[in-house]
């Protein structure tokens, strides 16, 4: 328990030099950039292996459907973002923590969702969550918040050309919507 519970810490630790070190480069990522097919299953299941010690340590249920989904973008930016999206699932989560990812195609996109069964975002919080250094109130009650994660997440989200939204109902969890465009590279999807 003590390994597991260290090791949980230094992916927090991970996390937010990753966080620091994004935002002290933020204004140059581009620079950075590996743009290539890659697989949107592959990148969740790297995410998740990222998070490990501190998903078991919450005890999360993950549940990840089957995603054939390829998409054109950056492997690692990517991560990162998921990375975010995790961490403040663990961070609002309840007694029995679930998080959910599945992805379908709509129209010209590919839309991978993420859903937990945290507490929750108020709704007069959710049109702020994306701005720099906004807690919310869910954040200053829980006093683990920086306002950065989401912020680097939408900042990232706009360099890459992903549409990224919230969906959420305080005490019923919240659900983050990653769209990513259909390149003209990638070809032999099925509507869904």
């Amino acid at each position: 328990p003590f390994t597991r519970e260290l090791m949980a810490e230094l992916e927090n630790i991970n996390r937010f030099t990753e966080q620091a070190l994004y935002y002290a480069r933020s204004e140059h990522t581009e620079k950075d950039y590996s743009v290539r097919e890659i697989s949107l299953s592959g990148v969740v299941h790297s995410a998740i292996a990222d998070n490990k010690y501190l998903l078991r340590q919450s005890n999360v249920m993950i549940t990840v459907d089957e995603m054939e989904h390829k998409v054109y973008t950056d492997d690692k930016w990517v991560r990162f973002i998921l990375d975010q999206i995790i961490s403040n699932a663990v961070k609002y989560c309840t007694d029995q923590p679930t998080l959910h990812f599945f992805a379908v195609k709509k129209n010209d996109k590919i839309v991978l969702s993420i859903e937990d069964n945290g507490i929750g975002i108020a709704q007069s919080d959710l049109p702020r969550i994306f701005e720099k250094g906004f807690t919310g109130t869910n954040g200053r009650n829980r006093e683990r918040s920086t306002g950065m994660g989401l912020y680097l997440c939408r900042k990232l989200c706009d360099k890459l050309n992903i549409e990224i939204r919230a969906e959420s109902a305080e005490g019923k969890g919240t659900e983050i919507i990653l769209m990513f465009p259909v390149s003209d590279y990638l070809t032999g999807y099925r509507e869904t």
